[in-house]
């Protein structure tokens, strides 16, 4: 295991060139049709500050909730974390092994049956060949998909795939855990099981960054949250104290 577990982000931007893709024939048509020119590879530049300035330290041990309305930077910030996108500006130190839960077919092989898709899935998350069999049973067992295992993923739901996906994530015993929204959906008795393995995590004094728009959850697995909006922080604090106030002022 890594000693003393870390993430720190200094001065971070991240800035997206939204000019640079190339427009479909469909938006074509339609830019032609209301009477506006087709952007192309000599046009103005357009730009997204996803992220402006954000200076956080996370350390071992921590469980942190990031809340905010769409677009406030949520994502973004995990994918940073995660080592998807480098910042613009800034830096970022990230001692310890990342997994991460994002878009839920994000490593799943739609024709590829469940079993597959947990070696898939575990080898990708930095386990050998080997280590994916000495645990895959339990991994089987854990999510509770029975004999939906021998089918192909494309034949599951959205709950199943959860399911499939947190019971990989968790079994290779990260040392950080990001996740994006996906642990509202499911049934409830998945999601129980899912909060006891969660505080098992925890209680290793490991570190979680967890993305909700859920209050309740945030406040049930997270110590400390983190306020985004319009890609800055607006406040950093104990669980209950920022949420209490993004409650009181999210919506003005």
């Amino acid at each position: 295991m890594t000693q003393n577990l870390k993430i720190s982000l200094r001065d971070v931007d991240v800035t997206f060139d939204v000019s640079a893709r190339t427009d479909s024939l469909k938006s074509t048509m339609l830019n032609a049709l209301r009477g506006r020119k087709a952007r192309n590879g000599g046009g103005e530049k357009r730009y997204v500050h996803a992220l402006k300035g954000i200076n956080l330290e996370i350390e071992h041990g921590e469980r942190v909730g990031l809340i905010g309305l769409n677009g406030a930077g949520k994502s973004t910030i995990l994918k940073v974390m995660a080592g998807i996108y480098p910042p613009t500006s800034g830096a970022t130190v990230i001692n310890g092994h990342v997994s991460a839960m994002f878009e839920l077919a994000t490593g799943f092989e739609m024709t590829q049956t469940g079993w597959d898709n947990i070696r898939i899935r575990g080898m990708l998350l930095g386990l050998t060949p080997a280590q994916v069999e000495e645990r895959i049973q339990q991994i089987g067992e854990f999510s509770e998909l029975g004999e939906f295992l021998d089918y192909p993923v494309k034949t599951y739901s959205a709950g199943m795939f959860i399911r499939l996906a947190f019971s990989v994530s968790t079994a290779i015993n990260p040392e950080i855990l990001l996740l994006d929204e996906v642990m509202g959906a499911g049934d409830v008795q998945f999601a129980n099981k899912a909060k006891r393995r969660m505080h098992e995590f925890m209680e290793q004094g490991k570190i979680l960054v967890f993305s909700s728009h859920s209050l309740e959850m945030l406040e049930s697995f997270c110590e400390r949250v983190i306020w985004l909006r319009k890609g800055e922080i607006v406040m950093d604090g104990p669980a209950k104290q920022v949420l209490g106030e993004y409650e009181r002022k999210a919506g003005q």
